[in-house]
């Protein structure tokens, strides 16, 4: 059997696939990364098994400064129709759930930054990525807006405090995830010398190296597996969530 395909869109720079797209490959797929405008995404997703969308720190509809958005956003939305397996991250969650009906706002509470902790819906503990968990999952935040609204259909997989839709999944297989899994120490460190008005609202010493090293090794105990699990979903040898809307046979 081939391997599967990935295709990655990475929208910034400054967010690569870091550490996840080890971990995919690792687990047997084949990535194909896509890094705009430089890089022309494709026309459909017809050749792939599955779809990640990195994060960036640009605006999800900021289509004027970045005018191929709405292709990504399009593609999103094709995933979601579809039911490719997708897994969307930070901006990427914003675009998908812009895409799919939700909607994405600048946090009335200001921005997330710095390690942190989601917790576990009561959904998640049944869901094929999320069920092996643990309650409490260390991440990265650093956003300054959110999903306020989730997408029609939408079911709420982590929550946090601060900003609650944190995790989502979408039609069976397609996961939207406000925070990162796929940095690296020094990734959020350039990030924080390059936003200081986001960083300032980290807890003290949140961006020293040794605090992000300690949590980048919690990270990869945490979401390497959860990247295997995806590789398998988009293999077909672990099956998608119950859709709710089609949970009973049809008439």
């Amino acid at each position: 059997m081939s391997a599967p395909r990935l295709l990655i869109i990475q929208p910034d720079p400054s967010d690569p696939p870091g550490p996840l797209g080890d971990w995919l490959t690792g687990a047997g797929a084949e990535l194909d990364v896509r890094l705009p405008p430089g890089d022309q995404l494709p026309e459909s997703l017809d050749g792939y098994q599955g779809l990640v969308v990195l994060g960036g720190g640009m605006d999800a509809d900021d289509d004027t400064n970045y005018p191929w958005l709405p292709a990504v956003r399009r593609l999103l939305a094709t995933a979601a129709g579809t039911r490719l397996p997708t897994l969307a991250i930070c901006l990427g969650a914003q675009m998908l759930a812009d895409a799919t009906g939700g909607r994405v706002v600048l946090g009335d509470r200001g921005p997330e930054a710095g390690g942190a902790l989601v917790s576990k819906k009561d959904i998640a503990w049944t869901d094929p990525l999320f069920a092996d968990l643990p309650l409490m999952q260390d991440v990265l935040q650093f956003h300054r807006d959110a999903v306020d609204r989730l997408p029609p259909g939408a079911e709420l997989l982590a929550s946090a405090p601060k900003y609650p839709n944190q995790a989502f999944r979408l039609n069976g297989c397609i996961y939207g995830i406000q925070f990162h899994i796929e940095t690296t120490p020094e990734v959020v460190l350039e990030w924080a010398r390059d936003s200081p008005e986001l960083a300032e609202f980290a807890r003290a010493g949140a961006f020293e190296t040794e605090t992000l090293t300690r949590l980048h090794e919690d990270l990869e105990h945490t979401w390497q597996p959860f990247a295997e699990r995806f590789v398998r979903l988009v293999e077909g040898k672990l099956q998608a969530a119950v859709d709710p809307g089609r949970s009973l046979p049809l008439a």
